[in-house]
C-alpha cells in the first residue's frame, strides 16, 4: 500500500472509469425526512450504477417520517435513539454490511459511475475518504455550480493536495465515502450533532489517519441550494457553539482565556513519581500559555484502595496524595498508560519523570510542527549512561497513518509527516528543581511577550529582505513589469514597518 507524505494523494493513480475489476462491498447510507419523492429519485438513480449491484447495498435511515418511509430498492432501518442527522447517519452506519460506507444525502442526482469512482480510491488505500463533486441546482435538469468555499478551498490548495491537516474542512455527508473500518476507529457519527456532524467527523477521521481526496469524476448534483448557501451566518452561529468545544483546531472559537474544553489541544502525559516532583510538573504545564492543554497523570491508580489505611505511612501515600490533589480539576486525568492514541486531541506532549515545561513551551512546539506539518518532535533534555533522555510531541494523525502500515512507528512518521530533533532548554523545558513557581497570569503575559518580541524580530526580518529586493528591482531598467514589483514590495514593506 503507497504511503502518502500528508495530504498529497497525487502519488496514487487510480483506474480509469469501466476498465477495472471491483472487489469491495460497498453500503449507500442516506438519512432521509418526510423526502419520499426525492429518495426516491436517488434510489432510482443508485439502481443506474456502473458499480457491480451484487456489491452494493442502499440503507434508508428513516428519522421519524410521517408516513414512515417504504421503498423498493433499500433497506430502510428507523432511528430509535436521538433524532437529526447524527442519529440518522450512526443509526445508518451501524446498520450497514459493507466494506465502505458511502453517505449520501437523499436529494441527490447522480451520474451513472458516481460510486465506482468513489470505490476506485478505497481499493488503492484503505484510510481514503473520498469526497464528490457536488453541484448545486434549481432544477434536475440542470448543470449546477460548486459551492463558493468548495471552489477557493480546492483552487487553493491544488485539489486538497497542499491542503495538509486542514484537509477534512472540505468533508461532507452530501457524498463522501470511507471504509468502515476506519469509521469505526474514529468513533462513528456523534448522534447529538443535528448539524455540523459532518465537519466534526470529518476532524476525527483527520485524527485517525485519513487521507481526503475530492474526486471531479464522482458527480453528483444537489437539487436546490444548501442550507449553508441559504442562511450561512444562522448556521455558522449554530454549529459553532459545538464545534468550539469538539475541535480544537478552529482555534478562532477558543479565545477565551480561562475556558475549560471538552477535547484538549495538547493532551500532555505525566508520570506518577513523587507528590512534589510530579506535582510541579502537572502544575507548570497547566500554567501554560495554550489555555487548551490537559494533563494525563500515569500511574497505578487501581492499587489505591479505600478501606482502612496508616494515612501517614501507606506504601502508595505519594500516589493518593497526587489523586487528591487534582481528583477536582477538569483538565487532570488518571490513566495506567499513556493515552495512545490521544484522539481526539490532535497532539500528545510526552515528558520523562523529572522535567517541567516553561509558560510557553507547548506553544512553542505547536509552531515547530505547524510550520512543517511535523508528525514528531525529539526535545532532548540529557544524556545519561543509560542514552538520551527526551520528551516527544507526537502528531495524533501522523501516528494513526503509520499504525496502518507495518514498520517502526518513528520511521514511518519521519517519511509521512517529517520529524524533527531539538534542545529542550531552548524549548523551555526544566528539571523540576529549577522550575519556577506558577505565578498565573503574570507568568503567562511574560511568555507572550517573548512570543511578540519573536514575532517583531521575524517581521523585521522580512523587512530587511524586502528593502534589498526593493533596490534591486530599482536598479534594473523600469519596465512596467518591474516597476509594479517594486512599488508592491514597497508597499508591502510599509505595513511591515506599521505591523512591527
Amino acid at each position: 500500500m503507497t504511503r502518502i507524505r500528508h495530504n498529497d494523494y497525487g502519488v496514487l493513480t487510480p483506474p480509469a472509469i469501466g476498465t477495472w475489476r471491483p472487489a469491495l462491498t460497498v453500503s449507500v447510507v442516506i438519512p432521509a425526512r418526510d423526502c419520499r419523492a426525492e429518495l426516491e429519485r436517488t434510489v432510482a438513480a443508485l439502481g443506474r450504477q456502473t458499480y457491480p449491484a451484487e456489491l452494493t447495498e442502499v440503507v434508508v435511515a428513516d428519522d421519524g417520517s410521517d408516513p414512515p418511509i417504504e421503498l423498493p430498492g433499500a433497506r430502510v432501518v428507523r432511528v430509535r435513539d436521538g433524532w437529526g442527522r447524527g442519529a440518522a447517519r450512526e443509526t445508518g452506519r451501524l446498520a450497514a454490511t459493507g466494506d465502505v460506507i458511502h453517505w449520501l444525502d437523499a436529494d441527490m442526482i447522480l451520474a451513472d459511475d458516481h460510486v465506482e469512482a468513489h470505490m476506485r480510491w478505497h481499493h488503492l488505500v484503505d484510510h481514503a475518504v473520498v469526497i464528490g463533486d457536488t453541484r448545486f441546482v434549481d432544477a434536475p435538469d440542470d448543470e449546477g455550480v460548486q459551492s463558493a468555499y468548495t471552489r477557493k478551498t480546492l483552487e487553493s490548495t491544488r485539489m486538497l493536495k497542499d491542503a495538509g491537516s486542514t484537509a477534512y474542512l472540505l468533508h461532507t455527508g452530501a457524498s463522501s465515502s470511507a471504509r468502515a473500518d476506519l469509521l469505526r476507529a474514529a468513533g462513528g457519527v456523534d448522534a447529538e450533532l443535528n448539524m455540523a456532524e459532518d465537519t466534526e467527523l470529518g476532524y476525527r477521521l483527520a485524527q485517525a489517519g485519513a487521507v481526503f481526496i475530492p474526486d471531479p469524476q464522482a458527480r453528483g448534483r444537489h437539487v436546490g441550494p444548501s442550507t449553508v448557501m441559504r442562511r450561512e451566518k444562522e448556521v455558522h452561529r449554530h454549529n459553532w457553539s459545538y464545534l468550539g468545544d469538539l475541535v480544537p483546531d478552529l482555534r478562532w472559537l477558543r479565545t477565551h482565556p480561562n475556558r475549560h474544553w471538552r477535547v484538549p489541544y495538547v493532551r500532555v502525559a505525566v508520570p506518577a513519581t513523587t507528590y512534589e516532583e510530579t506535582r510541579t510538573t502537572v502544575d507548570a504545564t497547566l500554567a501554560g500559555t495554550v489555555h487548551d492543554t490537559a494533563v494525563t497523570v500515569v500511574g497505578p491508580w487501581d492499587r489505591l484502595t479505600e478501606g482502612r489505611r496508616a494515612s501517614l505511612d501507606e506504601p502508595l501515600l505519594d500516589l493518593r496524595l497526587l489523586r487528591n490533589l487534582y481528583r477536582y480539576e477538569p483538565r487532570v486525568a488518571f490513566a495506567a498508560a499513556e493515552p495512545r492514541p490521544a484522539a481526539p486531541a490532535p497532539f500528545l506532549l510526552s515528558l520523562p519523570a523529572g522535567w517541567a515545561p516553561g509558560p510557553d513551551t507547548v506553544s512553542r512546539l505547536v509552531r515547530l510542527a505547524d510550520a512543517d506539518g511535523l508528525g514528531l518532535i525529539r526535545a532532548v533534555l540529557a544524556e545519561t549512561a543509560d542514552g538520551v533522555v527526551a520528551a516527544r510531541f507526537e502528531r495524533t494523525a501522523a501516528f494513526a497513518r503509520a499504525a496502518f502500515f507495518h514498520g517502526d512507528p518513528d520511521e514511518l512518521v519521519d517519511e509521512m509527516f517529517g520529524s524533527l530533533w531539538v534542545s529542550g532548554t531552548e524549548l523551555g523545558i526544566v528539571p523540576v528543581a529549577e522550575a519556577e513557581q506558577p505565578a498565573g497570569d503574570p507568568a503567562r503575559w511574560r511568555a507572550l511577550a517573548a512570543r511578540r518580541l519573536e514575532e517583531v524580530k521575524e517581521l523585521r526580518g522580512t523587512v530587511e529582505r524586502l528593502s534589498a529586493e526593493v533596490e534591486r528591482l530599482s536598479a534594473e531598467p523600469r519596465d512596467g513589469a518591474g516597476a509594479g514589483r517594486a512599488r508592491r514590495f514597497g508597499s508591502l514593506i510599509r505595513h511591515l514597518r506599521s505591523a512591527g
